[in-house]
């Protein structure tokens, strides 16, 4: 997993409210093992007209959008069904982090894992950052974790929450696995130091 630090990105806006997983990617992806074609299933059925050719009419379908990095979107961002898929098929669309005003629990803990950033901000700060994309297609925010701040264009910066640990981890590059594996040596130092537990499989408790 790529680190994840401070950065600027283009930001492009798909406002609305319960986006659930099934729109952001349909059913039909979820067999698939790789996950790098994730990305053309992204909201595919607003995307793309029936006959298959791109919708015009669609926020990320427009020239202006091309490049973005930042997703800002509603509230309830991610509900419905549990699907890593969803967060996966954002990441590899291109998006680093997702502005919402809130996110469904899963699908944060799944972005999360993965180093897509769900960044959750205030109703005020949300409408003045919809006023700048609205005024300037071309808008950029700079996203500083280690601080938990974004930058709006204007130059105010506004905090977010996230979870210590998801920090740490996202700051390191390191998945929870990884996170484990830092730490096999202090793991393998407690095993050897402390007594045997008792053994909950075995018939006498192991004595």
């Amino acid at each position: 997993m790529e680190p994840v630090t401070t950065f600027t990105g283009k930001v492009v806006a798909l406002v609305a409210d319960d986006i659930d997983t099934d729109q952001i990617i349909p059913a039909a992806y979820l067999k698939v093992t790789d996950k790098s074609g994730l990305a053309e299933g992204l909201f595919q059925a607003w995307r793309y007209l029936p006959d298959g050719t791109p919708n015009p009419d669609f926020p990320l379908n427009r020239p202006e959008a091309a490049g973005a990095t930042v997703l800002v979107t509603g509230r309830n961002f991610g509900c419905g069904s549990s699907r890593e898929h969803a967060p996966w098929a954002l990441q590899g669309y291109g998006f680093k982090a997702v502005i919402a005003l809130s996110f469904a629990d899963i699908f944060r803990n799944n972005s999360l894992k993965i180093g897509l950033l769900p960044i959750v901000v205030d109703e005020e700060s949300h409408r003045e950052l919809l006023s700048h994309i609205e005024e300037d297609p071309e808008t950029t925010v700079r996203v500083d974790l280690p601080n938990q701040q974004v930058v709006l264009p204007g130059g105010r910066a506004v905090s977010f929450p996230i979870d210590g640990f998801a920090k740490h981890c996202l700051i390191h590059g390191v998945d929870q696995l990884g996170f484990i594996q830092q730490h096999e040596e202090a793991i393998a130092a407690y095993e050897a130091a402390t007594p045997a537990r008792v053994n909950t499989l075995h018939p006498d408790g192991g004595a």
